[in-house]
C-alpha cells in the first residue's frame, strides 16, 4: 500500500484554475498537439510496413528488424524522457516541444540515407530522442487548460494522434511505396539515387518540420497550482515518489506490459497478412491503416467519455476500472486474430483487439494526472513513459520476433508468435491492475484531501 504524502507536496489546483487563455483557444491548442503526436507516430510506425525491403537490402533478420523498430527507439526516448520532464515542469514548454518535433524530422529524413544497420539504429534512436519532448509537455500544458474532471477528453483527443498517425502511415504510407515502386528510379540532389525505402523517409520530414513552426506560435499558458515546492523540485518529486512508490511501481509496470501487447500488434501484424496471406504492403496498409484509425480513436474516445462520465458520478477508481474490463475483453481478439484460417477473419478481430486494447490510451492520461500535484505532472508522464516505451517499444516486438527466430524457428510461423506473446502479456498485465488497485485508491485520496485541505 502506498504511505502516506510528504507533507512538502504541494495541493492541486483548484477547478477553477487553468482558463486563461479561453476554452476555444484550450481546444485549438489540443488540436495543435494532437497533429504533432500524429506526425510522431507516423514517422514511428512507418517502419512496420518497410520491414521485407529493408531485411533484403540491408540482409537483416526479424530480432534486428524488431530492434530498429523499438529498442532504438525506446533507449534514446527513455534516456532523455526524464532529464526532459524535468525540464517541462520547470521551463516553458512549447519552445521544448517545438525543437523535439524538428529534432525528429531531421532525424527520420537522415534515415534516407542509411546504408547498413548500425546507421539505421543510430538515426532511429534520434527519432526517440526528439519525440521524447512530446507528451510530457502536451499533458503539462493541457492540464493547465481544463479542470480535472474535464480532462480527460482532452487528454484523449490529443492521444488520437497514436492512431491517426499510425493508420496515416499505414494506408498513406503503403500508396506511397507502391507509387515509389513503380518509378524506374529515384533521385535526389546531393543524396544521389535512394531505394524506394529511403525515398518514403525523405518525403516523411516535411510535415514535421512545418509542425515545429507552428508550435513556437503557441501561447504558454500559466501553470494551475498556485503552491510551489517546498525545496528543491527534484528533491520533493523524488520524496512524493518514493512514498507512493507500490502506486507508481503497479501503475507503470501496468501500462508498460500493455504497451508491448500494442506495440507487438503494430509492429507485426502488416507483416503477418503479407507472410501468412499473401497481401501486398499496399493492400495491408490500407486495411490495417482504417481498423488503425477508426478502431484505435473508437477506443481512446470511449475510454477517456467513459472515465470522465463515471469519475463525475463518483465512483470509486473509475478509470482503472475500466481499464481492467477493456483488457479483459481484448484478450480473445488479441489471441485469436494470428490464428484464423481466412485474412477477412482475421481482420474483424483484429479490429476488436485494436479497439478494446486502446481503451487504456484515453484513460492513462488522466490516472496519472489524478495522482500527483501540477509540479510532477511532466516528471511523472515522462516516467510512465519510460516505462511504456522500455517495455512496450525495447521488448514488444522483440518478444515475438525472438519467438518466431528461436522458439518456433520459422518465419512462417509468426501468427502463432503474436498469439502466444500477445496472450501471456495481457494476462501478466491484468494481474498487475489488480496489484495497481489499492494503491492508486490510497494515493488518489491522499491528494484530494489535501486539495480539500487547501481549498
Amino acid at each position: 500500500m502506498s504511505g502516506p504524502a510528504s507533507p512538502a507536496a504541494p495541493p492541486m489546483p483548484s477547478a477553477g484554475a487553468g482558463y486563461p487563455l479561453g476554452q476555444a483557444y484550450a481546444w485549438y491548442v489540443v488540436l495543435v498537439f494532437a497533429l504533432a503526436y500524429t506526425c510522431s507516430f507516423l514517422d514511428r510506425q512507418i517502419l512496420s510496413l518497410l520491414v521485407e525491403p529493408i531485411k533484403r537490402d540491408l540482409h537483416l533478420s526479424d530480432t534486428q528488424i524488431s530492434l530498429l523498430q523499438g529498442l532504438a527507439f525506446a533507449l534514446c526516448n527513455a534516456l532523455a524522457g526524464l532529464p526532459l520532464g524535468y525540464l517541462v515542469d520547470t521551463r516553458r514548454r512549447m519552445p521544448i516541444i517545438g525543437v523535439g518535433i524538428a529534432f525528429w524530422s531531421l532525424a527520420t529524413s537522415a534515415c534516407a540515407v542509411a546504408r547498413s544497420f548500425a546507421g539505421l539504429l543510430v538515426l532511429r534512436m534520434g527519432v526517440g530522442m526528439g519525440e521524447a519532448t512530446l507528451t510530457p509537455a502536451a499533458n503539462s500544458v493541457i492540464g493547465d487548460l481544463f479542470p480535472p474532471s474535464k480532462v480527460g477528453l482532452p487528454l484523449a483527443i490529443y492521444s488520437l494522434g497514436v492512431f491517426a498517425g499510425g493508420g496515416l502511415a499505414l494506408i498513406l504510407g503503403g500508396a506511397l511505396i507502391g507509387w515509389l515502386e513503380s518509378l524506374p528510379r529515384v533521385l535526389l540532389p546531393v543524396v544521389g539515387e535512394l531505394r524506394p525505402w529511403q525515398a518514403v523517409f525523405a518525403v516523411l520530414a516535411f510535415p514535421g518540420l512545418l509542425l515545429a513552426v507552428w508550435v513556437f506560435t503557441l501561447r504558454e499558458p500559466p501553470r494551475g497550482a498556485a503552491a510551489d515546492f517546498d525545496g528543491p523540485h527534484l528533491t520533493v518529486a523524488l520524496r512524493y515518489m518514493a512514498d507512493h512508490r507500490w502506486t507508481f511501481l503497479w501503475l507503470n509496470l501496468s501500462f508498460g506490459v500493455l504497451a508491448m501487447v500494442g506495440y507487438g500488434m503494430a509492429a507485426w501484424a502488416p507483416t503477418f497478412f503479407i507472410r501468412a496471406h499473401g497481401w501486398t504492403a499496399g493492400q495491408i496498409g490500407h486495411a490495417y491503416g482504417l481498423i488503425f484509425m477508426l478502431g484505435g480513436a473508437g477506443g481512446v474516445v470511449s475510454g477517456g467519455m467513459l472515465g470522465d462520465v463515471l469519475q463525475r458520478r463518483g465512483l470509486r477508481n473509475p478509470r482503472l476500472t475500466v481499464v481492467a474490463v477493456a483488457t479483459a475483453a481484448a484478450a480473445p481478439f488479441v489471441i485469436a486474430f494470428p490464428v484464423v484460417r481466412t485474412a477477412d477473419t482475421g481482420l474483424v478481430l483484429l479490429a476488436g483487439a485494436v479497439y478494446f486494447s486502446t481503451f487504456v490510451n484515453g484513460l492513462s492520461p488522466a490516472l496519472l494526472q489524478q495522482m500527483v500535484p501540477n509540479q510532477m505532472r511532466g516528471l511523472t508522464v515522462s516516467l510512465s513513459l519510460l516505462a511504456q516505451n522500455l517495455l512496450g517499444l525495447g521488448l514488444g516486438p522483440t518478444l515475438v520476433a525472438l519467438s518466431t527466430d528461436y522458439l518456433f524457428r520459422d518465419e512462417s510461423r509468426l501468427g502463432l508468435s503474436l498469439s502466444v506473446v500477445t496472450g501471456v502479456l495481457l494476462l501478466t498485465a491484468l494481474l498487475l491492475l489488480r496489484l495497481a488497485y489499492g494503491p492508486y485508491l490510497a494515493t488518489r485520496t491522499s491528494i484530494e484531501g489535501r486539495f480539500a485541505r487547501a481549498g
